[in-house]
């Protein structure tokens, strides 16, 4: 058995957990509602206050889809009561992140700023001038458009310059050495 799929859910106190025809899943909770289609063949069921993932049988595709569908359902779960968050840090001399109503705007040395909105759902904040923090109840969005951010200008090696995750450590090289 699937380990992490086989362990039932526990449904937080003003957490709603409805589960519609071809498993159409819709958690509702203090942060707002997400809703997802889940694979039609996991078998997904609401007992009392946990919801519980089985599956038909023990094919190979059965198997890898069970603790996967329990994982989304859970992270819908955590996201409408407690939210997911990335926290980004800029690096670099003259790189700096502004924030205009909706919009981000990156300064990350090339000839133009570099504007992104904000998407559906995700909201970014920007603390001080080179942290970003980007909240949002859905954890694929946030993760999604904090890697967006990332790779408009990604860390380098050699001085660590760039846009990198606060919890990533960068590898550094050594650079060149001058002849002799």
């Amino acid at each position: 058995m699937s380990r992490i799929g086989r362990m039932p859910i526990a449904i937080p106190a003003g957490v709603t957990v409805d589960v519609a025809e071809n498993n159409k899943v819709t958690v509702k909770g203090p942060k707002g509602t997400l809703e997802r289609v889940l694979p039609s063949e996991m078998e997904i069921t609401v007992e009392g206050a946990e919801v519980v993932v089985k599956r038909p049988n023990d094919l190979k595709k059965m198997k890898s889809l069970h603790g996967l569908t329990r994982t989304l359902i859970n992270n819908m779960v955590v996201g409408v009561t407690q939210g997911y968050e990335k926290v980004l840090e800029v690096n670099g001399v003259g790189y700096k992140v502004a924030k205009q109503g909706k919009k981000l705007v990156l300064s990350l040395g090339y000839s133009h700023p570099v504007e992104m909105t904000d998407p559906e759902g995700v909201e970014s904040v920007v603390d001080g001038a080179n942290k970003i923090i980007i909240k949002g109840i859905d954890k694929e969005k946030v993760g999604q458009y904090a890697a967006n951010i990332r790779e408009k200008r990604a860390p380098e090696p050699y001085k660590g310059k760039g846009i990198k995750y606060a919890d990533e450590v960068i590898r550094r090289k050594v650079g060149k050495t001058g002849k002799k």
